[in-house]
């Protein structure tokens, strides 16, 4: 009776929280390696230049003289340049 709830945890674990926990610490991981001049992209679309850093804001240049100031963990990713393809 006890064996298959076991099994079912485990097996839970295994597709469920070790993958997530996994994709957790390679975005604090991208998120802690972030510097001044860095391409960005946020979760919610918007692409910009780091032109600020704090421990919990990153301040973007989205175009001349426009500045957003966003928080950190919002940053999802760089963007791909269609020459490293």
């Amino acid at each position: 009776m006890l064996l298959p709830i076991i099994m079912i945890f485990g097996i839970m674990y295994l597709l469920v929280i070790r993958p997530q926990t996994k994709r957790m610490k390679a975005h604090q991981s991208f998120v802690g390696g972030l510097k001044k001049g860095d391409e960005v992209l946020t979760s919610g679309g918007i692409l910009g230049t780091i032109v600020g850093l704090t421990n919990e804001y990153v301040t973007l240049q989205v175009a001349d003289d426009v500045n957003l100031r966003v928080v950190r963990s919002q940053v999802t990713a760089t963007p791909k340049r269609e020459n490293e393809k």
